[in-house]
């Protein structure tokens, strides 16, 4: 029995003797959008900027990028454009352009407003349990309302002729969340839906939470939709747990070990040296002030420092220069001083940043 008071079905691992693989899923390709391998780069806030995956691709193996989450009336706006946080380099490959929307009236508006941008394809927030994503009525608000979602996901589809994804979580944990959940996955295959990802925690669980692996398999089932598991995806070891529960997703979407290890997506499956400490830092922090600038640029190498700090045995430090800097060349002569010190790594970086 589920802590929320729901059975949750859990369907038969693989069985003993199946080869498990460490190699990156296939490629995937969705309305003429190619992500090869299909290992994706998550919308993260804060962090998916154009520097950030700038620096990812640096060090190649990812199949493709999702932006930070875009509110549309920032969107509308007129500092949204150009902003990192929608700019895009050739060298990234496929980057789809995540939107906060929860008004039906502003869908076309925020599609024209991307138009010039050339985005392979638009995600629609329906996950995020996130205060401004409850105040606009999107994220999981808008999965909670099925007309408001149908009327957005109609208006989109008609706007934008691109791959149009659907982010989500499992729903709101309520009795008859499992039908609620079904009945969006059949929607969007209605209303044109190309791809899904699912994030298997419900609507207001954080982050310390197991996610529920078990779902992709029983959600996979349900649907023609390719689906992206989503959640605490640390590289190959994570599959290799409970493979069977991961055997028909159609592709991987990593975003907390991405933000801690930029190069995860070339190590994976593979013998992978990790660069040095100070390079990474270095150049993550040239892009973010050449994009940025030094006011802004501070805030995002601050948001930035915690998630890097995760791999050193005492991060703590870095995590805190990162936290308690005031000014941008106080945060950065102390963090070089910590790592070129050539700080002794951690052999499994944990995700959980706030420690």
């Amino acid at each position: 029995m589920d802590p929320q008071g729901s059975p949750l079905p859990h369907p038969p691992d693989t069985a003993r003797g199946e080869e498990r693989s460490w190699t990156p899923p296939p490629a995937l390709e969705v309305r003429g959008v190619r992500f090869d391998p299909a290992l994706l780069c998550a919308p993260m806030a804060g962090i998916s900027h154009a520097p950030f995956r700038r620096l990812v691709a640096d060090f190649g193996g990812c199949g493709g990028f999702f932006t930070e989450m875009l509110p549309a009336r920032w969107l509308l706006s007129p500092q949204a454009i150009p902003s990192p946080a929608v700019l895009r380099r050739p060298r990234e490959g496929p980057v789809v352009y995540q939107v906060l929307l929860g008004d039906p009236a502003l869908a076309g508006p925020v599609v024209r407003r991307l138009d010039p941008l050339e985005p392979v394809g638009i995600d629609l927030n329906c996950a995020c349990p996130a205060p401004v994503a409850r105040s606009s009525g999107s994220g999981g608000s808008l999965f909670s309302d099925r007309d408001r979602l149908a009327s957005i996901l109609a208006a989109v589809r008609e706007a934008f002729p691109g791959l149009l994804s659907v982010k989500i979580r499992l729903g709101d944990g309520r009795e008859g969340w499992e039908e609620r959940l079904f009945d969006r996955i059949h929607l969007f295959e209605d209303l044109g839906v190309d791809l899904v990802t699912l994030h298997p925690r419900f609507t207001g669980e954080r982050w310390n939470r197991r996610p529920r692996d078990e779902w992709y398999e029983v959600v996979t089932r349900q649907t023609r939709l390719p689906i992206l598991a989503s959640g605490n995806v640390l590289g190959p070891s994570t599959v290799q747990a409970h493979p069977a529960r991961w055997r028909h997703v159609s592709g991987l979407m990593i975003g907390r070990m991405a933000a801690i290890q930029p190069w995860v997506f070339a190590a994976w499956g593979r013998p992978f040296e990790p660069p040095p400490a100070l390079e990474v830092w270095d150049r993550f922090c040239a892009y973010v002030l050449e994009d940025y600038g030094p006011q802004q640029g501070f805030w995002r190498i601050k948001a930035w420092a915690p998630y890097y700090a995760q791999n050193f045995l005492f991060g703590h430090r870095l995590a805190s220069i990162g936290r308690g800097s005031r000014d941008l060349d106080s945060l950065l002569h102390r963090a070089r001083q910590f790592l070129a010190a050539d700080p002794e790594r951690v052999r499994e970086p944990s995700l959980d940043i706030e420690k």
